[in-house]
């Protein structure tokens, strides 16, 4: 469903070989993953019959094959090459801080930008300055900076010599494709090409289930296919963020809220908005964290965290983090006084390191208390760490043969504990991208604006066209598992204002950004269908999104 206030736009719909009676709003190609039943020939999911995405006038071909009743996969090609992008070398402008380790920007002030140019030029390498101008969402954008390219290149290759030659001038640079830029105005004329693919599961029809993995544990990474051909999934995509490097905690651990069948693995980030899937179906929820340990006539003290290493908050939104409390995206906050638990799931041994570790047995009863943190999490039971001023408040409430309580709490906007059942399932993502049918893209408030790198960060994650997957319901109850491939010369990508425009035009009502990058994937069975970005292929990912099919006594 298409609100009323949506732009119109025409589009070119290429008709493909029919193969089953689905009804579309337009025309749209039709195949089968199997041989289906007649009683699972229900129809297709209507979507909306093209994307808001580009020239209004791009033609759209759609292919929607069917994975079970009530589950179909739609690939959509939007677009042709465009003969007015080339490849160009961006430069790597010098801070204006007076800090002199500072590091290099993409954008800068016009007065700094200029100087650069006017240096490569001096240097004979003819340089232009153009200003950036960020669509405007929710609470950011607008007038970004000024970045410096140089030349026009018909491949990648093409620009190595003038990237020596700005070398040699004193600068960095790389070579970009000018078709991902996601400048104001610029998608309106712009033809793409672009390839999206969408699982769409309707509940009313389906009889499977729609949840998360992580796999084996939450410490380790695999790709989604693996995930997906481990549970014997229908289908799959990637799911949230995690963390990748060891320096910032343990790689595959989730950066935001997760549960799994009903049990808490992971507190949010500050409110982000998190995917719940629950047998009344999915929702997009801002979730908050409350965590507690308390000994029986003891004074209750905070628990910062679940099953991460302590003192390393990945996508900060904790307490008392350095330097924010506040969302603040691919960064790693720290804490040098946190009291944080662990579970079975988060792998064969806790992070090991100075603090205490208290071991209590299914019962919450205190088996143990370590002087050092790493040891095995005891099955049905729990840790629980503390590193530097908390080591001495943990050791004060932590008796052998005592029983300990340690309460992990999602909370909703209401401030009530989130009800979870086997059936829950929550995983991280952000900002949001549409909220009860309008666009709502709240890349502030999520943490996707930094204020001490020239917008550098929010140039390259939002105002860039790049890899995206993302989810949301429709007006129906739908829920719609959505990626769009990027970084490539044949798949522009979305910047996060297109992919708001296109989650709406293709009728959601409520929808959320999820990982993307390099791990945007979407998997029919064990076989990756879309095209990674990574040149190693599919990357490892924390969890993934399944779409299992009906249990069979």
């Amino acid at each position: 469903m298409i609100n009323p206030n949506h732009r119109h736009r025409r589009a070119v719909i290429t008709a493909l070989a029919v193969s089953l009676p689905f009804t579309f709003l337009a025309p749209a190609a039709v195949s089968s993953a199997a041989p289906q039943a007649p009683d699972q020939q229900a129809a297709a999911p209507s979507l909306a019959d093209h994307l808001d995405l580009g020239a209004e006038d791009q033609p759209e071909t759609r292919t929607v094959t069917t994975l079970a009743p009530g589950v179909t996969r739609t690939v959509i090609t939007r677009g042709a090459p465009n003969a007015d992008f080339s490849w160009t070398a961006e430069v790597a402008l010098p801070s204006t801080s007076p800090d002199p380790d500072a590091p290099t920007s993409a954008l800068s002030i016009q007065t700094e930008a200029q100087k650069v140019a006017d240096k490569l030029t001096a240097a004979g390498v003819t340089a232009r300055v153009e200003h950036v101008e960020s669509p405007q969402l929710a609470d950011a954008g607008g007038d970004l900076g000024y970045r410096v390219r140089v030349g026009q290149f018909g491949t990648k290759a093409d620009g190595a010599a003038t990237v020596d030659r700005i070398k040699a001038a004193g600068y960095k640079s790389s070579v970009i494709y000018t078709g991902w830029d996601g400048d104001a105005g610029s998608s309106e004329d712009d033809h793409g090409p672009w390839n999206l693919q969408v699982l769409t599961i309707d509940p009313k029809e389906f009889k499977g289930d729609l949840t998360s993995s992580f796999g084996p544990n939450l410490e380790d990474r695999e790709t989604t296919s693996q995930l997906s051909a481990a549970a014997g999934a229908l289908a799959a995509v990637n799911a949230g963020f995690f963390t990748m490097d060891p320096a910032a905690g343990a790689p595959g651990d989730p950066a935001g809220a997760a549960v799994h069948n009903g049990k808490v693995l992971s507190e949010p980030v500050g409110d982000r908005p998190s995917l719940v899937l629950d047998k009344n179906g999915t929702s997009i929820q801002r979730l908050h964290w409350h965590g507690a340990v308390t000994a029986p006539g003891s004074t209750e003290l905070p628990l910062d965290g679940i099953d991460r290493v302590p003192g390393l908050i990945r996508n900060c939104g904790g307490t008392d983090d350095n330097p924010t409390n506040l969302p603040l995206h691919d960064f790693t906050c720290t804490d040098a006084d946190e009291i944080v638990s662990f579970t079975p799931e988060f792998g064969p041994t806790t992070p090991t390191g100075p603090g205490l570790e208290v071991v209590l047995d299914a019962q919450g009863t205190v088996t143990a208390v370590n002087h050092s943190r790493g040891t095995a999490v005891p099955a049905g039971g729990q840790t629980v760490q503390a590193i530097g001023a908390d080591v001495e408040k943990l050791a004060a409430v932590a008796v052998p043969g005592k029983r300990l309580k340690v309460d992990n709490d999602l909370l909703t906007e209401n401030g009530k504990s989130l009800k979870t059942t086997p059936s829950t399932d929550v995983v991280n993502g952000g900002p949001a991208l549409v909220q009860n049918g309008q666009l709502d893209v709240t890349a502030k408030r999520d943490g996707m604006v930094r204020t001490n790198d020239s917008n550098s960060f929010f140039y390259g994650w939002v105002h860039k066209r790049n890899p995206r997957t993302f989810a949301g319901v429709d007006a129906q109850g739908r829920t719609l598992l959505v990626t769009a491939d990027g970084r490539q010369t044949t798949s522009l990508g979305l910047s996060l204002n297109e992919e708001a425009h296109v989650a709406k035009s293709l009728g959601m009502v409520n929808a959320m950004n999820l990982d993307g990058g390099g791990s945007t994937t979407m998997v029919q069975g064990s076989q990756v269908t879309n095209s990674p970005s990574d040149a190693t292929g599919e990357r490892p990912v924390g969890d993934a999104l399944l779409v299992l099919p009906r249990h069979q006594p």
